[in-house]
């Protein structure tokens, strides 16, 4: 019975290490955010510079050409583009991420500003997935190759494939125009917003504010605008779950330690929901900072397709506006955020997944 429990037990035959090869491993991954960060920062600093400097594109056309060419010569945009780059550097390591040219802020703000909308939605948007491809997942590895597991698997692929802006217009006209239930656009109804601006140091978490008040219908109504704008999101993140949950419930369903719980009558439902289950949350674990990336590219869509004011509606509308600046400010800040993400994300799989060494 021993051999059989070690057998059946993944982290028995993981080899003993100290703490110092963990700790190295820390230490490795921190330091190999530095490089991917710079790489990302040049990146988008040379590609912010083909179409010229920030201001002629924000402002050509709107100015003379001599009050023009001194407002390029005033932000020094009229040097060679080395010594810029290298300014930027030197900015962006005091924290200095540049100030917006259409509304003149400090990108800083804006990120803090509206920062906090974005986040809001991709806890809404990660909620959704995993209420929907958790169970569905499971259903789907247990029915494996009959009918209902064929349609969840091409159900996981439309959802994965379809724009989401085509998603969020469909939801709109449907719940919204057609059958009236939900709120076309917005984080909340204009009386919510006026509550929300008598909240003392506000999150910017409208679901937190609200609750801070006590007011029921403040809750309801920020809980009532975010279904849509969540269910587009969640649906492109739960596509991806659906399919790594099925696959991953399918192998653990075939290990030993299965079988022979199987074979000693425990009941179907138990295999499937305990013991195949936990071990296959990991591999969505470790591509959980993947799908950060994905929610925040898939935020810029949703947010402007609702009206949702983040970070993505905020980087549309500074494109619009051809405000370059704002958007290199912007991207790069999304870049840190997803860098981190990652470290985080691969330090937790490897303190619980026995596969991983260090």
């Amino acid at each position: 019975m021993a051999v059989d429990v070690l057998a059946a037990d993944p982290a028995a035959t993981r080899p003993k290490s100290s703490g110092g090869g963990l700790w190295r491993y820390i230490l490795i991954r921190l330091v190999l955010i530095i490089p991917t960060v710079f790489i990302l920062i040049t990146l988008v600093f040379f590609l912010m510079r083909v179409t010229g400097d920030p201001i002629t594109a924000a402002l050509g056309g709107r100015l003379p050409p001599d009050q023009l060419a001194e407002r390029v010569h005033q932000a020094g945009y009229d040097r060679p583009v080395l010594i810029q780059y290298f300014e930027y550097l030197g900015n962006i390591l005091r924290g200095d991420f540049g100030t917006t040219l259409t509304d003149g802020q400090k990108v800083t703000t804006v990120l803090l500003t509206y920062g906090s909308a974005t986040l809001e939605l991709a806890i809404y948007a990660l909620i959704v997935a995993f209420i929907v491809s958790i169970p569905l997942g499971l259903v789907a590895a247990h029915r494996r190759d009959k009918w209902q597991d064929a349609s969840l698997r091409i159900m996981a692929i439309l959802a994965y494939a379809t724009p989401i802006f085509f998603v969020g217009l469909l939801l709109k006209l449907v719940f919204s125009v057609w059958l009236g239930w939900l709120p076309v656009s917005g984080r909340a109804s204009t009386q919510t917003e006026l509550l929300m601006s008598g909240v003392n140091t506000p999150t910017g978490i409208y679901l937190l504010d609200a609750i801070r008040l006590g007011n029921l219908p403040a809750i309801g109504d920020v809980l009532w605008h975010a279904i849509l704008p969540a269910l587009a999101l969640g649906m492109l993140t739960a596509g991806v779950f659906l399919r790594l949950i099925r696959t991953n419930v399918i192998g653990t369903l075939g290990q030993q330690y299965v079988t022979s719980g199987r074979s000693r009558g425990v009941s179907e439902y138990r295999l499937v929901t305990k013991h195949a289950f936990r071990p296959a949350l990991i591999p969505i674990i470790t591509v959980m900072g993947l799908q950060i990336a994905m929610l925040l590219a898939g935020a810029i869509l949703t947010e402007t397709t609702f009206e949702w004011k983040g970070i993505g509606f905020m980087l549309s509308e500074y494109l619009k506006a051809r405000d370059f600046v704002a958007v290199q400010g912007i991207v790069v800040m999304i870049a840190v955020i997803v860098a981190v993400t990652n470290f985080v994300v691969d330090i937790i799989a490897a303190m619980i997944d026995p596969r991983v060494r260090y």
